[in-house]
């Protein structure tokens, strides 16, 4: 099977159509209800949360932008459904991570196509740890800072628990996720070739 082959710039915005937007809507409110009744608390309004799958799931199937726009959306929706008031310095640094989770296409891995090989799972955790600490370590204060006057030792305490919380989830459950989907997929992939030489 031949498998076309995309540009940067073409893997980085992700093939956007009703399927994708459906998906992106749907792990939007996802994101939103899991921030909010899915985790753990770990710190001061930072928890060890199950909406971290959203992001790798929605990243894998359709690419960075999808997933940014999706868990960007999706803290929106957590911060209106929690009450808390819009917090968009995190959504903000949620886009940003999901962006970094989402970039499997960039280095080789095709989840689509069955193709998530142990290099891509180190590239993929090594993306997920240097999203995070660029996500919740400089952009969030950064915005924090700008836009709320938050106390930038508080707002970098929240931002490490965000981080090691985040990248344990987007790591220790994401890995096999992935593996999960790229073997279906696989599978999928071979079904239909194997049904296509008896003809």
């Amino acid at each position: 099977m031949e498998i076309k082959k995309k540009n940067v710039g073409a893997m980085l915005v992700g093939e956007w159509n009703t399927k994708t937007i459906v998906a992106v809507a749907i792990g939007a409110a996802l994101f939103g209800v899991l921030m909010c009744y899915g985790g753990i608390p770990i710190f001061t309004n930072t928890s060890l949360t199950t909406a971290m799958i959203i992001p790798v799931i929605v990243g894998a199937l359709f690419g960075p932008l999808p997933a940014m726009v999706c868990c960007g959306v999706g803290n929106v929706i957590a911060d209106l459904i929690g009450g808390w008031g819009l917090w968009f310095d995190w959504s903000v640094g949620n886009a940003v991570m999901a962006f970094c989770v989402g970039l499997l296409p960039v280095y080789g891995a095709n989840i689509k196509e069955g193709i998530f090989t142990a290099k891509h799972a180190v590239i993929y955790a090594v993306c997920c740890i240097l999203g995070n600490m660029v996500a919740f370590g400089v952009i969030t204060p950064i915005f924090s800072a700008l836009f709320y006057g938050s106390d930038l030792n508080l707002t970098f305490l929240q931002a490490l628990a965000a981080t090691l919380g985040n990248t344990l989830v987007l790591v220790v459950v994401g890995i096999p996720i992935l593996l999960v989907l790229a073997n279906r997929y696989k599978s999928r992939t071979n079904l239909k070739e194997d049904k296509g030489d008896q003809y």
